[in-house]
């Protein structure tokens, strides 16, 4: 017994000194962490987080613009392969939306088309939207401004916001989702972001090369909100949820209650009919039932790559070419999923609780190839 005793009160010292250790050397959001993600009984990062967390309202507007149904509205059941794909992996939302019309929805029992799931990396795509919105009302000059024209500390740098928004600012960011001691770890946990993400420098010669980092866009965001002054959620509120007639209010996370910093690296907790407006906007360059909420060039330069070497992104958006199909793609962690063929006006919405067992390991993982196929299978029966 007092063999026991003596165990458990070495193993107390040691959890005491472990978590003074962390807080001493500013590594104790590392214990924010892990109440969030193990204490509620997950192994990794989880779409329902976002009542874990502080967090802006995205508000919609007084006029809703309802997705019409198309004619033969889930009149096609999903086949076999889909249903397995969406069971094994936690689906939660999958929609085909075929010429602007809802042909086929489902959700997974307690899930609906209002339910808020998190967006991770899809909210870069958002991201960059604001961009081009801060861009065409004069807030910010051009993609070719340089990033220390808001944050003088950059001046040794040649940094521009689009390198920011095209992944090649040079930045001093390992993107790494499984250890605690790395950056993107310290991001989506740390209760003062900005100070994590000005930490960062710039090492490499930017504009040159695609490195996708998230901290790019954090940065991105944070520019965006000095130049217009605005918190982003009433930013993307103003300027997007409301004009397209989003049907819900959305969150978007924060850092924390003391600086109220918007995750933009990731965080939109949204539905998947929301979501997928911002695939139509992109679709139809930029305009929204007549109405130009972004200029048409800036949209054409999003969705086109911007580094012949790297076909696979372009300002904020995710390119695919698969098959004899071409796709610009709002991508998040987990396979969170926007993805838009505009040659047959068909955009694909997924969200869920995993992706296959290739993530990481390659941009577009297998379970991608499953939605986009069993899509225009189940369209071939129109």
């Amino acid at each position: 017994m007092k063999f026991i005793k003596r165990v458990i009160k070495w193993l107390a010292i040691l959890v005491v000194a472990i978590i003074a250790l962390l807080y001493i050397f500013d590594y104790d959001y590392i214990l924010r962490g892990a109440r969030i993600v193990y204490f509620t009984g997950h192994k990794t990062v989880f779409i329902d987080d976002y009542p874990y967390f502080e967090n802006d309202t995205i508000k919609k507007g007084n006029n809703i613009s309802p997705w019409p149904l198309h004619k033969n509205y889930n009149t096609v059941e999903s086949t076999e392969r889909l249903n397995t794909f969406n069971e094994k992996l936690g689906t939660v939302a999958y929609l085909i939306i075929k010429n602007d019309s809802i042909y086929y929805e489902w959700y997974a029992p307690d899930y609906s088309d209002a339910s808020k799931t998190n967006s991770f990396s899809m909210a870069k795509s958002i991201t960059t939207a604001l961009l081009g919105k801060a861009i065409m009302q004069g807030h910010i000059k051009s993609l070719d401004q340089p990033i220390s024209d808001f944050y003088p500390q950059y001046s040794y740098a040649k940094t521009t916001v689009g390198d920011l928004a095209s992944m090649a600012s040079g930045l001093d960011w390992v993107e790494h989702y499984s250890s605690p001691f790395s950056v993107t770890a310290r991001a989506n946990y740390d209760n003062n972001l900005a100070k994590a993400i000005l930490n960062q420098k710039v090492i490499e010669t930017p504009g040159e090369s695609f490195e996708y980092l998230s901290g790019n866009t954090e940065l991105l965001g944070m520019i965006i909100q000095k130049a217009t002054g605005q918190p982003l959620a009433e930013y993307l509120s103003e300027n997007f949820w409301k004009p397209m007639g989003a049907a819900q209010d959305a969150l978007w996370q924060l850092d924390g209650k003391e600086h109220r910093l918007a995750k933009t690296f990731c965080c939109i907790s949204s539905n998947a009919r929301d979501f997928a407006r911002f695939g139509k906007l992109y679709k139809d360059h930029g305009k929204w039932e007549g109405q130009q909420l972004l200029d048409s060039a800036y949209v054409a330069k999003s969705i086109r790559p911007r580094f012949k070497e790297s076909p696979e992104y372009g300002y904020g958006w995710w390119l695919r070419k698969y098959e004899d199909k071409n796709f610009f793609m709002m991508l998040g962690h987990h396979s969170q999923l926007v993805m838009v063929e505009p040659d047959d006006n068909v955009i694909i919405v997924r969200l869920g609780q995993r992706t296959s067992d290739d993530e990481g390991t390659t941009h577009f993982t297998k379970d991608q190839d499953v939605y986009i196929e069993e899509a225009y299978k189940m369209l071939g029966h129109d």
